[in-house]
């Protein structure tokens, strides 16, 4: 990837219950990913890039949560264990935490009330318009989540859109999900490296 002072990397939820097989919502190979993250990091550094990490931040009980009718295990439960980065991913920018209180957090843009589907900002568009980026690379965890609709939603607000394929990994909740993801960020104008 060739980055440059207009190029953001967006280093998606790489924390430990998707990264780590301890984690309580592990997506497999989540932490063989870390290595190639690390690399594209510390080559969008030395390009004078910016890098931007998105994570999971919620509360003990959201709607988000298969407990509280949601669908998903309690996962990255603000200030615990499952919530850190992965320990060997190079944490160097500033974060911006998803899902704070009790909204679906998928994209790194935007977090949904899952009741009302109501939607708000995170705060990264601005960051990134602040910095004057027009590019953006996303890697991370997962593809078929967090990682599709942070892509997605670059796309729509106008940034050139990159997925660098060796640093993501799918849930697959479904079998295939994984890929039809690819298929669909094609679809949409998303370049997949």
């Amino acid at each position: 990837m060739d980055y440059t002072p207009t190029t953001a990397l967006v280093v998606v939820d790489v924390q430990n219950d998707f990264a780590d097989p301890d984690g309580s919502l592990f997506v497999a190979g989540g932490h063989a990913a870390v290595p190639f993250i690390n690399r594209q990091i510390e080559a969008a550094r030395e390009a004078s890039a910016t890098v931007v990490y998105t994570r999971d931040w919620h509360p003990d009980t959201t709607p988000h949560f298969k407990k509280d009718g949601g669908i998903w295990p309690v996962h990255c439960v603000g200030d615990t264990w499952g919530s850190d980065f992965h320990p060997d991913l190079v944490v160097s920018g500033p974060e911006i935490k998803k899902g704070t209180g009790g909204e679906d957090g998928y994209s790194g843009f935007s977090v949904r009330n899952p009741k009302t589907g109501a939607q708000r900002s995170t705060g990264l568009e601005d960051l990134l318009r602040d910095a004057e980026i027009t590019d953006v690379v996303v890697v991370g965890l997962a593809t078929d989540y967090c990682v599709k609709e942070t892509a997605l939603d670059a796309t729509r607000l106008g940034f050139l859109t990159t997925v660098l394929a060796d640093g993501i990994r799918p849930v697959n909740l479904n079998p295939g999900d994984g890929a039809r993801t690819i298929a669909e960020l094609v679809k949409s104008g998303v370049g997949v490296e």
